[in-house]
């Protein structure tokens, strides 16, 4: 019985880390939709958001005396070890772990707090407190 476990626990995270590299193309095209967004509002150098294979980066910019300079930075990659990702970001480290739901759905999970979170929730965590650090947070 416990080798039928461990071979389903095995295969469970085989399916993960397999998926991640797909999860993180979709959790960049969740924040580049919030990017997009922000730069409308507030100027096309204010935010910027690029990936490359297993990492996103997003630079935020503010204009001052005429001039865009970057006041925060964020750093997502993948992190086989959770199996997920780490968040580097102005703040602290987040790490979200990453699981498959049925129909290769995938679902994520604040570690620290050990709370499950939506992509709407996921994309405010990682954005928020980059873009509006002058707001009160939740």
């Amino acid at each position: 019985m416990r080798i039928k476990e461990e071979q389903e626990r095995r295969q469970r995270e085989a399916e993960v880390l397999a998926r991640l590299p797909r999860a993180i193309e979709e959790l960049q095209a969740e924040l580049k939709g919030c990017i997009d967004e922000y730069r409308k509002a507030f100027g096309p150098e204010s935010a910027e958001i690029s990936g490359y294979l297993s990492r996103i980066r997003v630079t935020v910019r503010e204009k001052r005396e005429g001039k865009w300079e970057p006041i925060s930075k964020i750093e997502i990659h993948i992190d086989p070890a959770l199996p997920g990702f780490l968040v580097d970001c102005e703040g602290g480290q987040l790490t979200i772990e990453v699981g498959i739901l049925p129909e290769d759905k995938i679902f994520y999970r604040d570690a620290k707090l050990d709370q499950y979170v939506t992509a709407d929730d996921l994309t405010r965590r990682i954005l928020d407190r980059n873009l509006f650090p002058k707001l009160p947070g939740e």
